[in-house]
């Protein structure tokens, strides 16, 4: 390789293993400075996730480890179920940080149970959508989830049933209601992500929306939608399709 091309290379090379860390982003996205600013409230899971961990590796941000830690784990409702041994193998993580995460986690689920109150309501689709963008939808792999009511439809949980290959996810209908009659919730909303960013049900969606709603009435369960999770600007430019406003499903109702 003559010295030109080889000083191309050498350039492209240190390009490519350039990755910022917080620090060298600029003070508007870093998540410290926008949750000073705007609030706790404007951060994303990521961003959140971000801040308890502090630091990354020489390779990825805190940012990156955060973001990897959603998709490898689920999101939010993976990450508390996993063990800290599962979440200190991770890239960038270890014990110190897992332990860190884990009381972060512990803390949130006390001040629901603390504050019922203070549950967010699920009023329609919105409300659903607006519960698991953040999580769920630039997820590469579908999961399913089924957020947990109580009697005046305010969130209980949010739990994980599935979590599929690039393009599908099986669904078995035991295992949307475990949780649901475990924890005694009186209606639920299911909800699964398209990778594709497209909302738009398939004929298996409406299928299996059909089948849990015949089980929810025999099980007392209310099933109140079926929100397909997808992203703005890719087939609605709501980012999400609600089956029972399309009435896909809820057909007797």
């Amino acid at each position: 390789m003559n010295p030109a091309a080889r000083g191309v290379e050498i350039v492209r090379e240190a390009a490519l293993a350039y990755h910022p860390g917080i620090k060298d982003l600029p003070s508007a996205i870093r998540p410290r400075e926008r949750l000073e600013a705007l609030g706790a409230g404007a951060l994303s899971d990521e961003e959140l996730i971000a801040i308890i961990l502090r630091t990354g590796t020489h390779s990825s941000n805190a940012l990156d480890v955060a973001r990897s830690l959603l998709v490898t784990q689920g999101g939010l409702t993976g990450l508390n179920r996993a063990s800290l041994r599962e979440l200190g193998q991770t890239h960038g993580m270890g014990q110190v940080k897992a332990i860190d995460l884990k009381a972060a986690l512990e803390l949130g689920k006390r001040l629901v149970t603390l504050a019922p109150a203070e549950r967010p309501p699920i009023t329609g689709p919105q409300d659903a959508y607006g519960l698991l963008k953040n999580e769920m939808a630039f997820l590469e792999q579908e999961s399913v989830r089924v957020i947990l009511l109580d009697t005046k439809n305010r969130v209980m949980n949010v739990c994980q049933i599935s979590l599929g290959s690039l393009n599908s996810s099986v669904i078995r209908v035991a295992e949307v209601f475990r949780e649901a009659v475990r924890q005694q919730a009186a209606a639920i909303v299911l909800a699964h992500n398209h990778p594709s960013g497209d909302p738009t049900p398939s004929t298996e969606d409406v299928a299996i929306t059909r089948k849990v709603v015949q089980s929810g009435e025999l099980l007392d369960i209310e099933v109140l939608d079926h929100v397909i999770i997808g992203r703005p600007g890719a087939a609605s430019t709501a980012g999400w399709v609600s089956l029972r406003e399309r009435r896909l499903g809820f057909d007797a109702r």
